[in-house]
């Protein structure tokens, strides 16, 4: 039996993301024991007359010694005293600690050059890897006491001086010392599911966010849609480049030749391509108007404010030119692009049946039941849903001083369950713009009222799920419909936003309306991004363990190199191989293969870490054994996989 037993510590990272010791510094400079500073600090406005113990406010985190001085000792104990127990907030002076001197090449008050060395120590404590021992170490353990050079300031805190390459370096020290008992894994893990999300249960007439399968589906439909190209031979029609854009992808059917109906939303024939910018290689949507030629610039002031605009409801309007690459003067929006995104009128309003179960029934007759909520009918939360994100994203437009002039179903897109977004905004602004008005938003008031039309016509459509009731000759109906089957707040809200006022109507009038179904859609979006991040945290060692099994895939079985047809049959390569055999072709005593994915990211893990357990790597005939470590199958696994990159790279 041949054994091989090193007692070598955990080695650096692999080339490059590979696993690292914790660092044993703290990522922002600040004291280990800053979290309960931060809280300590707390202290309401010094503009208020009385002190308010509830108060929400705060005064951020600002570094500041004069500030915290300034803070009342008062409001430090009630806050301090009240919130916490730990030793180093007793008083207000440990919230209030003075910064130490801090030194380095870029800040030295002595002449310097501008560029660091990289051999410099000032990088390698400016590291912005957390340290979870960082959130735990209180402030008096970080003073070490096995640094010569090292001198105590005023503050407590260490100066540290170091001489690299000719050059002296000044920093504070504020590493501090590990807690007796404190344990943390030396290679990476995987903690169980969180509980919040374990235990998440889907409300009542709420959208299913907790299929993970189901996010992988989206997420590669919206991959296929952003890389789908066309056969130009097939599609003579669309060019292959339109100013800096190429790849162009229709995205929707394109019109006909001789077509001569034009869009009943913009008056003139439009079509619409995915497009790969050629400046920044970014996926993005060109809405083409046929035919039209722009004869004055002016509007571009529009343009510009519009492109200003950025909001999670808005499709982002990034530019507008002209071309003649379609055969004719065309005038050119280009959108972010949202991969996967349907428009409200194809997901809701594009049955047939819809319509029918509308119309069905004589509304002025009550001569049987009437309808009920999912009956063919849209959940309430559901449409509370849209109206909060339609009207935030109206009260952006309009607070801009723009208009949206776009609230239609067919402008409307929806990506994944519940996420809307107005598209197709600034183009009308653009093609109905008027070269003899001097001031360009002088209609815009106007325009904002009409948007609150048109949002109380969305909004009443998806509550009777049919177009048809937003019909005039069948209003009286379909506010029967609401009446009967959603609240009065719904049905208050679709009748002020349709129902002219004396006075000018603002998109803020219907936040009452909305109440507290605000916080529930709020709360909707916090639960589905702790769940997005919960599945993130599942993948997000993955491409870590895929580099380590490609660069193990090289070496394995590798058929003669350097005119050695047993190299990977010997020396450290040999032990490769055995670890390759312990990791994926280990058998039962009845001989059927031992599969265990759990076995197999462990001991990658490990290997990744280089941890000082010992494995027994066994040979294929039997007869040999041999006793090793993990570190020291990363070293030989690193010395192996530099001689593959120096062959690569003509070095040998």
């Amino acid at each position: 039996m041949m054994q091989r037993m090193t007692n070598s510590s955990s080695s650096p990272s692999l080339l490059n993301d590979s696993a690292k010791p914790y660092a044993s510094h703290d990522p922002l400079g600040s004291p280990g024991s800053s979290l309960f500073n931060d809280f300590g600090a707390l202290s309401i406005s010094q503009r208020r007359k009385t002190p308010n113990p509830t108060a929400s406010e705060f005064i951020p985190k600002g570094g500041s010694t004069s500030r915290l001085s300034n803070l009342s000792q008062s409001n430090m104990s009630a806050f301090s005293q009240a919130l916490f127990s730990h030793p180093s907030v007793g008083s207000p002076a440990a919230a209030g600690l003075a910064p130490g001197m801090s030194l380095s090449a870029g800040s030295s008050p002595l002449h310097s050059p501008k560029i660091t060395p990289h051999t410099s120590p000032a990088p390698r404590r400016r590291s912005h890897t957390p340290n979870p021992a960082n959130y735990l170490v209180p402030s008096s353990a970080s003073t070490p006491l096995n640094n010569p050079v090292s001198q105590t300031s005023s503050t407590g805190q260490v100066i540290q001086k170091e001489t690299v390459g000719g050059t002296t370096y000044f920093y504070t020290d504020t590493t501090p010392a590990p807690l007796t008992g404190m344990v943390f894994p030396n290679y990476h893990i995987y903690p169980p599911t969180a509980p919040h999300v374990a235990y998440m249960q889907p409300k009542a007439n709420a959208p299913s966010f907790f299929m993970a399968d189901e996010l992988r589906q989206e997420l590669i439909n919206r991959h296929l849609i952003t890389m789908a190209q066309i056969d130009q031979a097939d599609i003579p029609a669309v060019p292959a480049e339109v100013d800096s854009y190429h790849s162009l992808f229709p995205l929707e059917p394109l019109p006909p030749p001789n077509r001569i109906q034009k869009s009943s939303n913009f008056g003139y024939i439009t079509s619409c391509y995915k497009a790969v910018n050629s400046k920044d290689d970014l996926p993005y949507c060109l809405r083409r108007i046929h035919g039209f030629r722009l004869v004055n610039t002016k509007c571009m002031v529009l343009v510009d404010m519009w492109k200003k605009i950025q909001h999670s409801n808005i499709v982002t309007l990034r530019e507008v030119f002209t071309t003649k690459a379609f055969g004719e003067h065309s005038l050119v929006f280009a959108y972010d692009f949202h991969a996967g995104g349907e428009t409200m009128m194809s997901r809701h309003f594009n049955d047939p049946g819809a319509d029918a179960y509308f119309t069905k029934r004589k509304w002025g007759q009550h001569d049987g039941p009437l309808p009920r909520q999912h009956a063919g009918l849209l959940p309430e939360s559901l449409i509370w849903a849209y109206v909060v994100q339609l009207s935030s994203a109206l009260r952006t437009i309009h607070t801009a001083g723009l208009a949206c002039r776009v609230m239609d179903p067919t402008k409307i897109l929806i990506t994944g369950k519940t996420r809307l977004r107005v598209n197709c905004a600034g183009i009308f602004d653009v093609l109905t713009f008027d070269n003899s008005q001097n001031n360009p938003l002088a209609l815009m008031a106007q325009f904002q009222q009409a948007d609150l039309m048109s949002l109380g016509k969305v909004v009443l459509a998806l509550a009777c799920n049919s177009l048809a009731g937003i019909q005039r000759e069948n209003l009286q109906k379909a506010m029967e419909l609401v009446t009967i089957n959603y609240s009065s707040d719904l049905k208050n809200l679709i009748l002020y936003l349709l129902t002219d006022q004396n006075r000018l109507r603002s998109v803020n009038d219907i936040m009452p309306m909305i109440g507290a179904r605000f916080y529930t859609q709020l709360d909707a979006a916090q639960m589905r991004n702790d769940v997005i991040e919960e599945d993130l945290a599942k993948e997000v060692q993955n491409g870590r363990l895929f580099r380590l099994l490609a660069k193990l895939g090289t070496i394995n079985e590798r058929p003669e190199f350097q005119k050695d047809p047993t190299w990977s049959e010997t020396g450290d390569r040999y032990l490769l191989k055995l670890f390759r055999d312990h990791l994926f072709h280990q058998v039962t005593e009845a001989g059927a293969p031992w599969i265990d994915l759990s076995h197999i990211i462990s001991c990658l893990n490990k290997l990744d870490a280089g941890v000082p357990e010992k494995i027994s790597l066994i040979s294929r005939d039997e007869k040999s054994v041999l006793v090793v470590t993990y570190s020291d199958l990363k070293r030989c696994f690193e010395n192996t996989f530099q001689e593959l990159i120096a062959a690569a790279n003509g070095q040998l």
